[in-house]
């Protein structure tokens, strides 16, 4: 496969350690697949234990000079490299397609919105500050000082290859640290192109250091290594585990955004048009291939039946094709373990009572059907099925019929998950009573939109700790430290 692009020196297809382009310490390679049609886009280097320590050390052997630089002259650096990426939003999309299998418009969205992290964390290095604590006796000052961290590490998913390298290197980036990113090895081209634009944009040789392949060898040996004092991951709770685990030994900080299973409660008194236009979004963005896209869709009586109606319309109305097809509004799934398991939750909520209530057109694919999953809505949905208690991760929108409030928030919190919600309401007394009652991290009132740059993003229970965004992003990547003054005279 020939990817057509603008700036072609986007595509490469080596790792970056220490301002280097380089292949795996061994040779080794793996394939990276179009998810539409099984096309090889190209390979990477398989990196070992090696060649991680080799960037941990590139990592650290930039550190110093990094974080002695003034936070205006990092932010001028990181503000370049915004302008690079705006500057390449068509070919950086056009990757991201081939390789991701969102459709064109929705990649590109994607480039923006990851865009938005850069630019915003640029601006927030110059406020990082810290404060003067009144002492016991005159004779006494405390300093609070905020300090960069030391080298940090981020392991990001497939699902929003450009948008989730943004969201943990900015902020690192800003506050001084430098970062060994691990991207998907199912989606590496991305992480490469956004690190050729970082390089291009004057930040030093080893301050952004890239590594690709499988993720065993080098996620160990940076859980191990002592030189690395952040982690930042973003994937599922299963392997998030693993990670806190492995990351023991050396007590590091850590940054987990894990599973989720969001609900999405629609009340009687809502807007039914916006909570259909919200649910669309939420629920469809990216085939549901996303951490916070409505898992569980909860509607009252009284609005059941117009709420679905309207729902179907709208996703009867789908494209399933190609991201680089004409009007493709829903692309590939990531791979044939996804659709797999999408198809077995569908076959499950149907032997346990569920129906079929409306589906999308099939696929127009010259490569078939089966690297696709139909966008689907289904009613009768209930508690003993598997999409009520796993994370679905594909187009199936299930329909769950509540009466009172106190049962849609009993609904909504029978989960270990705790990552996003979203509801619907025009009552205010009823929007903050829900509010304040749903256990998760971010909830959202008549949008189905949450992820944005300036506002604090993660979540509670098994979905992680710790948060990206706003000014808490960077403050993961800042150690306090108390100054004690004492001995002064009047």
């Amino acid at each position: 496969m020939t990817l057509q692009l603008s700036n072609p020196s986007l595509f490469v297809q080596q790792a970056l350690i220490a301002g280097e382009w380089r292949d795996a310490g061994g040779g080794a390679t793996i394939a990276v697949e179009d998810p539409a049609t099984g096309a090889t886009i190209g390979t990477v280097p398989d990196c070992t234990a090696q060649d991680t320590q080799a960037a941990i050390a590139a990592a650290e052997a930039a550190w110093p000079a990094w974080r002695a630089r003034t936070a205006g002259d990092r932010a001028a650096l990181i503000e370049r490299w915004y302008a690079l990426v705006m500057e390449n939003v068509a070919d950086l999309g056009r990757i991201m397609t081939a390789e991701q299998g969102k459709p064109i418009a929705e990649a590109e969205g994607e480039i923006r919105y990851a865009a938005t992290f850069i630019k915003w964390f640029a601006e927030e290095g110059r406020r990082i500050d810290g404060s003067i604590v009144p002492g016991p006796e005159a004779s006494r000052r405390i300093l609070v000082m905020k300090q960069p961290v030391g080298v940090s590490a981020a392991i990001t998913p497939w699902n929003f290859p450009a948008a989730m390298i943004t969201r943990k290197c900015s902020p690192a980036l800003a506050a001084g640290c430098p970062v060994v990113v691990k991207p998907s090895d199912l989606t590496p081209f991305t992480a490469l192109a956004l690190a050729k634009l970082a390089q291009d944009a004057g930040i030093p040789a080893g301050v952004i250091n890239v590594l690709t392949g499988r993720p065993e060898a080098i996620g160990a040996a940076l859980t191990a290594s002592p030189v690395v004092r952040k982690l930042s991951f973003t994937g599922s709770t299963r392997v998030g585990a693993l990670l806190m685990r492995q990351s023991a030994d050396t007590i590091k900080r850590l940054s987990l955004e894990l599973g989720g299973n969001a609900p999405l409660i629609v009340f009687d008194d809502a807007d039914v048009d916006l909570a259909v236009a919200s649910t669309m979004a939420s629920k469809f963005r990216n085939a549901g291939q996303t951490c916070v896209c409505a898992n569980r869709i909860l509607v009252q009586d009284g609005v059941f039946d117009t709420f679905a109606a309207k729902l179907a319309a709208a996703v009867s109305a789908l494209k399933v094709a190609p991201g680089d097809r004409d009007g493709a509004t829903i692309g590939p799934l990531i791979n044939h373990a996804a659709i797999d398991k999408v198809r077995a939750h569908v076959d499950d909520a149907l032997s346990h009572g569920a129906t079929i209530y409306a589906q999308a057109g099939e696929v127009a694919s010259d490569a078939g059907a089966d690297r696709f999953a139909t966008p689907v809505v289904l009613t009768g949905a209930t508690r003993d099925m598997r999409l009520a208690d796993e994370e679905t991760f594909g187009p199936v929108a299930p329909l769950f019929r509540f009466t009172h409030e106190a049962e849609a928030i009993e609904l909504a919190n029978a989960t270990s998950y705790g990552l996003a919600s979203y509801f619907y309401t025009e009552n205010l007394h009823r929007a903050f009573r829900v509010a304040e009652a749903l256990e998760t991290g971010m909830v959202a009132l008549n949008t189905g939109g949450i992820a944005m740059e300036m506002a604090p993003f993660g979540g509670i229970k098994q979905s992680g700790l710790g948060r990206e965004g706003a000014h808490a992003g960077i403050e993961e990547y800042l150690e306090t430290k108390a100054f004690h003054i004492g001995g002064l005279k009047a």
